[in-house]
């Protein structure tokens, strides 16, 4: 297990740089947070790191965005409005979760019946005694040296 504190958004956000960066083809990321914790900005990291460089918006209503500009495929994905597991059934989940790409998946805990053994778990959490930008962020599944 890792944990990095972040004080502001900036920080947050080259964290993700970082992480995709180091990403393999075929890792599935989990992002676990409350609104507002900063996890779009995490994941806008993430994409840069990939190379990606056009916006990257939260897939509220679309469950998936795929960008393939990058070093290898982003699935991003936001299951929080997900009424039926079926859903990710009828959009192909696994040709993401199994491809030659690096899925997040935002809400993911919706979805955990469906998550391989095999995943990169990342919580993002608040507290506000700490200051209003302060994050903590732990990340399991990932191995220490890899964000060194």
């Amino acid at each position: 297990m890792i944990i990095i504190e972040t004080t502001n958004a900036e920080e947050t956000f080259k964290l993700g740089v970082k992480i995709g960066e180091q990403a393999r083809p075929g890792e599935i990321y989990t992002l676990n947070g409350d609104l507002g914790v900063g996890k779009t900005v995490f994941t806008q990291g993430v994409a840069r790191g990939l190379g990606i460089e056009e916006p990257v918006n939260s897939p509220t209503f679309t469950i998936v965005q795929v960008y393939e500009e990058g070093k290898m495929p982003f699935y991003h994905f936001d299951v929080y409005r997900i009424g039926d597991i079926e859903e990710m059934e009828e959009i192909g989940y696994d040709d993401y979760f199994f491809g030659n790409g690096v899925c997040l998946i935002e809400w993911a805990e919706l979805i955990q019946e469906l998550l391989p053994k095999q995943i990169i778990s990342v919580t993002i959490e608040k507290n506000p005694e700490k200051g209003f930008d302060y994050r903590k962020i732990t990340i399991d599944g990932l191995e220490k040296e890899r964000m060194k």
